[in-house]
């Protein structure tokens, strides 16, 4: 009993062997802990899709082994005295060290969201992939410059200067290269409200094609004459962009002419003939038919109807039947199609002696 009571750094033997038991009592009992938490959890998740559980296993892994550790040692410095030169550092480890941990655990949190996030950009936009790792890449960044700073302002570090610094250093850093910056964001724009997607059919403003890669600073279209046009990104979201693989259906506007010569009774048959035609094709809504105008050298018709799927080839196919069966229709009908035609009269002018002649009897 008597070696028990000696005192060593301010303590009995005794208070440090229960500090000791107190340390790896708590030490193992959260490994069992950790170890049973990601057994646990990591089960169910391989049949479903819970992406919480997903996320809590990642952030239990990165918890390390030293964090373990001196949490434990925290908990049997309680029993001890330590010395007024030691408890400061003490206590100031520990912040330090979870400040550390909490790093990690969120460095864990946005890798775990960038790889979910990845797995889709994959699957359906692979050039849009660079991108989200890039804007992984950039909030971890962030994040341990965070921690960084929180380490130094613990440390006593006075760490307002250095963020002015930092700010100071940003503005000029970002006017020196404020065009990439911009088509940098542009990108994260395209990424993430997607207003296109490789293989995406687009029109900018007379220009058009297929959309083939979205890149950090330009985005590449293959027009339908073969050539690559490359946009910035920038540039590009400033434009009226037409997303034509998205039109859920077409609405198609054609004009024909009748001759003039055409009776009134004709005139009202071809209205119904084209009214007939279009409202037997399938996958078709007829909107209007109407005599519109008398043209110059025509009465000219408006047809609108709309193709109720956006396929290009189907619309081609259904104007090709109805021009054919108009054709048809109005040959049998005996209603004939107006073409380019100048009608010209020419009026006789009176001859010189017959207009002397009636003057003269005038």
């Amino acid at each position: 009993m008597n070696i028990l009571d000696k005192v060593y750094l301010g303590n009995s033997l005794q208070s440090w062997l229960v500090a000791l038991c107190i340390l790896l009592g708590v030490f193992f009992l959260l490994k069992i802990i950790q170890r049973k938490a990601i057994s646990r959890l990591s089960g169910p998740t391989r049949e479903t899709d819970n992406q919480i559980d997903d996320l809590l296993i990642s952030m239990l892994k990165k918890t390390k082994f030293f964090i373990l550790l001196v949490a434990s040692a925290y908990l049997a410095s309680r029993v001890v005295v330590l010395g007024p030169s030691v408890e400061p550092l003490w206590q100031k480890a520990v912040v330090l060290l979870l400040i550390i941990q909490g790093g990690l655990w969120a460095g864990a949190g946005i890798k775990f969201l960038i790889s979910r996030v990845l797995q889709k950009k994959i699957d359906q936009d692979a050039a849009g992939a660079s991108t989200v790792t890039l804007l992984g890449f950039a909030a971890r960044l962030i994040l341990w410059v965070i921690v960084a700073l929180l380490i130094l302002g613990n440390l006593g570090v006075n760490i307002t200067g250095l963020i002015a610094g930092l700010g100071i250093g940003g503005i000029a850093v970002a006017l020196a290269v404020q065009n990439i910056l911009g088509d940098l964001l542009a990108s994260l724009s395209i990424v993430l409200d997607k207003p296109f997607v490789i293989g995406d059919f687009i029109v900018v403003d007379s220009m058009s094609g297929t959309v083939e890669h979205i890149g950090l600073k330009t985005t590449r279209v293959r027009s339908i004459s073969g050539e690559q046009l490359i946009f910035s990104n920038n540039d590009l979201l400033k434009s009226r962009i037409r997303n034509n693989k998205r039109r859920e259906q077409r609405r198609i506007v054609f004009t024909f002419g009748v001759m003039y010569s055409t009776p009134l009774e004709k005139i009202r048959r071809a209205k119904s003939i084209v009214w007939d035609i279009i409202t037997k094709i399938p996958q078709v809504r007829l909107d209007r038919v109407h005599f519109k105008e008398y043209g110059a050298q025509a009465l000219v018709f408006e047809v609108v109807y709309f193709v109720l799927l956006p396929d290009y080839m189907l619309y081609m196919d259904i104007q090709e039947r109805i021009n054919l069966e108009m054709f048809e229709q109005f040959q049998s009908e005996g209603i004939e199609f107006a073409y380019p035609a100048q009608t010209v009269f020419l009026r006789q002018a009176p001859s010189p002696i017959r207009q002397e002649k009636d003057e003269l009897e005038a």
